[in-house]
């Protein structure tokens, strides 16, 4: 019987680990670039609206903090 990794067992408490945080930014990432690039009105706009797709994260937290 192979030994546990002890640092998997402390990490995850026994449960494969998953993740899907990636695939909800990338999802959250392709709406962003969409929704910003849509709107653009001209091309540096448009890169404007990439670049902040990256980031969209970051405005989410603001804007829900802001509110508080």
């Amino acid at each position: 019987m192979p030994k546990k990794n002890v640092k998997e067992d402390k990490c995850c408490k026994g449960f494969k680990c998953q993740c899907g945080g990636g695939a909800v930014y990338g999802l959250g990432f392709i709406g962003a670039a969409v929704y910003y690039i849509s709107t653009a009105t001209g091309f540096w706009m448009g890169v404007l609206g990439f670049l902040k797709a990256i980031v969209w994260p970051a405005f989410l937290v603001y804007k829900l903090l802001k509110g508080l």
